[in-house]
């Protein structure tokens, strides 16, 4: 259960990033309270999760999430651009992340 609430938080990280770049430098209201709003919900389910996961592994696997939304939302959403070593990285990082996820306890 604990490791679901790091996957949502995750998710809601990669919300409150795209929320902060769309708020055109805290312009755009909507934008601007949605950021507020994912933040919120993803530390608040990170929080919950550290009660019982190793803070190591937990962190880094919500960052990795984090990451990897972000980036694949920028080039599939935002026109950020596309290469190879930008989706090996990407596969990388998701690599670093399940085997944090598989090796802690």
């Amino acid at each position: 259960m604990a490791w679901a609430l790091v996957v949502v938080a995750g998710l809601f990280e990669t919300a409150f990033a795209i929320s902060l770049k769309l708020s055109d430098g805290f312009r755009q209201v909507g934008w601007t309270i949605g950021f507020v709003v994912f933040a919120a919900l993803s530390f608040t389910l990170l929080s919950t999760a550290l009660r019982s996961l190793p803070v190591g592994s937990a962190y880094a696997v919500w960052v990795g999430i984090g990451a990897v939304g972000t980036a694949v939302v920028g080039m599939v959403w935002l026109g950020e651009g596309v290469g190879v070593a930008r989706l090996l990285s990407i596969v990388l990082v998701v690599a670093g992340v399940v085997g944090l996820q598989l090796t802690s306890r």
